[in-house]
């Protein structure tokens, strides 16, 4: 089939709830992915941070392949030879104590809230069913009838209630906010580091810091989902590591743990939190399989040996800076963290779908976020050389629709 009716099929016989760009994709390495007409482009986008190691990556293929001769599905109801490793492994890379494997990311914060409200009523003494977790607005952590209940973006939420209760939202970086907005109730403060959905929002220097101290201060769980920002795509392990002495008491990983071969989650924290599931009580048919463990031991070993975290910090400076050079009445504000970055454009530059196809049918493949915003998320192995070839393209772009 051409790619016209292989897109036609696709929109004929599957839900329209993605609006994506005109281009059949059949082939990648590395940070090349090619379409069914045989044309090269850089992916922009990563899967939205899942493919921090690049497609294809040589030694996940060949982990996928070994573990697949051996054995791919046990479920919890026996041990497996690859679970217990990795649950050491990833625990030990967050300086945590315990890990609870899932599949997704929207998985992985469900199993994050159920265990803090379970905290709250076991630990910290909470009256049953009256937990509450502080949010911000404009996050992002999934679609889940829970989640979309704390979300503010109105595509998320309009014909899906009734929502679940027990959440409070406030401003994105407002400790003050937070503070105020606490009670003998509170359970945990959920937030992500840096806020990728909505727009690559970066919170103030030293909001994190605060947040730290506050949640220390009234007995409350401070839970980080890192799944788009963790693993190094903001040139740190994790996001939050940019600011000194904090660590949070939940960390929510997805995405890239899984290596862009298997969706892979996990929630990590110490055995106070995790340490207070019971048999039956949570769980999921795939989670921790024999293969996902494999994969994600896999995965984080490649991050680590091919510092693909340092790089990612160094690549994600110089585009950033790149980025900021290009002279263009369209442009508000360069901002991210390592190789998560958001090029806004003013209002009036007519959305950034348009800036995005422009791209596109120049080798570059991004996507807008909040209409307004071009997120440019390359694998982590990407070179300088591959960056200046993109700024080129880009310039280019920005110069035509100018």
């Amino acid at each position: 089939m051409t790619g016209r009716e292989i897109m036609d099929i696709t929109e004929e016989y599957g839900a329209h709830n993605y609006h994506p760009l005109p281009v059949v994709l059949t082939k990648g390495k590395g940070i090349w992915v090619w379409d069914s007409e045989g044309k090269k482009y850089i992916d922009m986008l990563s899967c939205y941070s899942a493919l921090n190691h690049g497609h294809r990556h040589p030694k996940l293929i060949k982990a996928v392949k070994e573990q697949m001769n051996k054995l791919t599905l046990t479920s919890r109801a026996f041990y497996n030879e690859q679970l217990g490793p990795f649950c050491k492994e990833l625990a030990h890379f967050c300086n945590m104590e315990m890990v609870l494997p899932m599949n997704s990311g929207a998985e992985a914060v469900e199993t994050a809230v159920k265990i803090a409200r379970k905290w709250g009523y076991i630990k910290k003494g909470v009256k049953h069913y009256n937990a509450e977790i502080i949010v911000c607005e404009n996050n992002f952590h999934g679609r889940t009838v829970t989640i979309i209940s704390f979300s503010t973006e109105p595509l998320y939420r309009d014909e899906f209630g009734p929502f679940t209760p027990g959440f409070k939202v406030i401003p994105f970086g407002d400790a003050d906010a937070l503070e105020k907005a606490i009670t003998p109730n509170t359970v945990a403060f959920l937030v992500e580091p840096i806020q990728g959905e909505a727009g690559i929002n970066v919170p103030p220097d030293g909001f994190l810091k605060k947040a730290y101290e506050i949640c220390k201060k009234n007995n409350v769980l401070l839970m980080f989902d890192e799944i788009q920002t963790g693993l190094g795509r903001t040139g740190k392990p994790f996001a939050h590591q940019y600011e000194e002495g904090v660590k949070p008491d939940v960390l929510i990983l997805g995405k890239a743990l899984g290596g862009g071969m298997y969706p892979v989650s996990a929630v990590v924290s110490n055995k106070e939190v995790l340490g207070l599931f019971t048999w039956g009580e949570h769980g999921s048919t795939f989670g921790g399989n024999p293969l996902a463990a494999y994969i994600a031991r896999v995965a984080l070993k490649v991050l680590i040996e091919e510092r693909l975290t340092e790089n990612s910090y160094e690549i994600g400076n110089y585009f950033m800076e790149q980025l900021r050079k290009i002279k263009s009445r369209h442009i508000k504000e360069v901002r991210g963290k390592g190789l998560l970055i958001g090029l806004e454009l003013h209002k009036e530059a007519g959305g950034a779908r348009r800036f995005c196809e422009a791209l596109m049918n120049e080798g570059l493949l991004c996507k807008e976020t909040h209409d307004h915003v071009i997120r440019f998320a390359p694998p982590l192995n990407i070179r300088k050389k591959d960056i200046n070839f993109a700024v080129k393209k880009i310039k280019k772009v920005f110069k035509e629709l100018d």
